[in-house]
């Protein structure tokens, strides 16, 4: 896990302070902090939250959307020392409520806007105190003066992240100092981005890949910009003209960026989108490389503080659906003894679970020592992903292992059936997934929702698939849906929502 949990950190926003005071570091519509100001903020924040009772190791939970207050109490909760346990704003309070007892939150912390979610989801949780950041700005500063770390063991707990919870319980993920520190080092090794760079924030802060942003700003010296929430006309407008020159998104978001500006290239000022949430749709990498958008895929979850794997922007055309390498200091391998079934030795070699290790990877699951020690075997991680690796070691992800097909023995793999599907040239979306079947095992299932004005029947779209995808791969039936597929908060595709979708259909016809 981590080599050395004793070893420490500068605190990185006292060292932008110290280094650039007035450069900017945070950005959120019209308003914009400074380093210095950011610092401010933060410790006055501290001030008032040390006065409530938070305390190093404090477990904070948070319930707050994209914002600069969401900024500025990750920072104050740094200078506290206290446990940040960000909370997915679309999850009821009931599924908040079962977090904040499984995670023993200290304090629940969020804004008006959220106050009444957060009250209804502290019911019956009495060690849980409820603190509204309205209340506390307009509270008088305690008396004292406030002493921020000087800096951080790489083993103390930075975070605490509940997994989207794709494919089952979600699971608290322990995020450290060290894991932070080394996966924002190891990206900057990959893309070094800095104080010219503006890097925008479109995906949820509440997830790592948004969190991970604002933790790399401080490390790399470089404005975040942060937009409330995920608008392809207004990320496409901060692109052409506020300079944004780096920004993460998954797949569904990219798609409708390019829909909405009609594959029109972007400007040369945009050196990079990173693409991640799972295996990305050739036929997007296609469109991209056509305009010569720069988009570079990564790998990486919860469990590994955001990327592990990620494709340099040399390699981006030369190595088109690839997912990269390895980031400095991470290591890589297939599982030998957890091959899929039925693949045999090809040109990238064969397909088995992904494993990882390196300093970025979480240390285990909070309360949970039984699902950590299975996670973690042998001195590896088990991503639960397959994946493949080539000749010079680029890893091209193929799906979760949960979600592996095995029909009549052979492998199908969702996303591939999926990008099959996307590739017509009326299909807006596609979602695959496998069905039980008594002579096969697993049969495929696709939902499919069209773009507008569409006029595509089951049969068409079956007879393109057939010229494209072995007989085994194709769907044994595609339902049509008007609505949007389900999604979580970073827009990956829930595919366990699929499944409950199918079982209605199954029981109403």
């Amino acid at each position: 896990m981590l080599n050395n949990p004793g070893e420490t950190f500068p605190n990185w926003l006292l060292e932008q302070v110290r280094f650039r005071p007035d450069s900017q570091a945070v950005q959120a519509g019209p308003e914009a902090l400074s380093f210095k100001d950011l610092y401010a903020r933060a410790a006055g924040l501290a001030v008032r939250l040390r006065a409530a009772g938070v305390v190093k190791f404090s477990r904070v939970a948070l319930l707050l959307g994209n914002s600069l207050q969401f900024v500025e109490v990750t920072h104050a909760l740094m200078q506290l020392e206290a446990v940040l346990v960000p909370l997915n704003l679309r999850l009821t309070p009931a599924e908040l409520n079962w977090q904040l007892n499984d995670v023993g939150a200290n304090f629940l912390l969020t804004d008006n806007k959220q106050l009444e979610k957060a009250a209804e989801a502290g019911t019956g949780l009495a060690p849980v105190r409820l603190l509204n950041l309205a209340d506390l700005a307009n509270s008088p500063a305690p008396d004292y003066v406030f002493t921020p770390p000087a800096a951080y063991r790489a083993g103390d707990l930075h975070t605490i992240i509940y997994s989207s919870g794709t494919t089952g319980q979600p699971k608290g993920v322990m995020l450290t100092y060290g894991n932070h520190y080394f996966n924002a080092f190891a990206s900057y090794q990959n893309f070094q981005a800095g104080p010219q760079d503006r890097w925008l924030a479109v995906l949820p802060l509440f997830h790592v890949g948004g969190l991970a942003i604002v933790l790399r700003g401080l490390f790399y010296g470089m404005p975040v910009v942060v937009h409330e929430s995920f608008d392809p006309a207004a990320v496409n407008q901060a692109i052409d003209h506020e300079g944004i020159s780096v920004i993460s998104v998954v797949t569904n978001m990219l798609a409708r960026m390019l829909d909405q500006r009609q594959d029109k290239a972007y400007p040369a000022t945009l050196r990079s989108i990173l693409i991640g949430g799972g295996p990305v749709p050739p036929p997007l990498l296609d469109r991209c490389a056509r305009s010569g958008i720069p988009v570079v895929q990564t790998y990486g979850m919860t469990e590994t503080a955001s990327q592990a794997v990620t494709l340099s922007d040399q390699d981006a055309l030369r190595k088109l659906g690839s997912a990269g390498l390895p980031l400095p200091g991470v290591e890589l391998k297939i599982s030998p003894d957890n091959e899929a079934a039925g693949e045999t030795p090809g040109e990238t070699g064969l397909a088995g679970e992904i494993l990882l290790r390196g300093g970025n990877i979480t240390p285990g699951y909070a309360g949970r020592p039984a699902e950590t020690a299975r996670a973690w075997r042998d001195g590896w991680f088990h991503t639960g992903d397959i994946g493949r690796v080539d000749e010079e070691g680029y890893l091209y992800v193929l799906d979760r292992r949960n979600d592996l097909i095995i029909s009549g023995g052979e492998n199908v793999y969702p996303a591939e059936v999926e990008a099959t599907l996307l590739s017509h040239p009326q299909v807006e979306e596609a979602g695959v997934i496998g069905r039980s079947d008594a002579q096969w095992g697993q049969v495929v299932i696709a939902f499919v929702k069209t773009r507008p004005g569409a006029a595509l029947t089951e049969e068409a779209l079956l007879a393109y698939c057939h010229e494209r995808l072995a007989r085994y791969k194709l769907p044994r039936k595609i339902y049509f849906v008007e609505e949007s597929l389900p999604r979580n908060a970073t827009g990956k595709l829930l595919r366990r929502s699929l499944r409950e979708i199918l079982a209605g259909y199954t029981t109403s016809h």
